[in-house]
């Protein structure tokens, strides 16, 4: 369903994570997310609290999805003093590279409580199908040695 083929995005998210480095539109960020199958669909979850929803890009080229998202400061202005910012800013992007037994034409996503949740509808060809054995053996012919 999806191939994970990138270890060092993986480090790199890693090492954001603890260093707490923000991301930039020339290099994002990771986003944590979830994904697992449920019935006749594959579900991937992002978290991306803060973000509205017109901060949000997902574009799909042949099975590449990306997902891009950008968390922006709050509005303040001279009088606003700034006690904590532990919040990262910036730009977070997620790649996935989805397998051929998904339905990428299909895709919806919807977005509550900060959570990016896609559904990705199983493609028919990779349903499990029951096939029949024809037991007629007097249609083939028999070899004698």
């Amino acid at each position: 369903m999806l191939m994970r083929t990138d270890p060092f995005r993986e480090l790199d998210r890693l090492t954001q994570q603890v260093l707490g480095t923000a991301g930039t539109w020339s290099k994002p960020a990771a986003m944590p997310m979830d994904a697992y199958r449920a019935g006749d669909e594959f579900v991937v979850c992002f978290d991306l609290p803060g973000v509205a929803p017109d901060a949000i890009e997902l574009d799909i080229e042949r099975n590449v999805l990306t997902v891009k998202a950008e968390r922006r400061p709050l509005p303040g202005g001279n009088d606003v003093e700034m006690h904590v910012s532990e919040r990262p800013l910036g730009v977070f992007s997620r790649q996935l590279f989805l397998g051929d037994s998904l339905d990428t034409d299909h895709i919806a996503a919807d977005y509550e409580a900060g959570v990016l949740t896609l559904r990705i509808p199983v493609a028919e060809k990779a349903k499990p199908r029951r096939i029949e054995i024809s037991g007629n053996r007097s249609d083939r012919k028999e070899i004698q040695a």
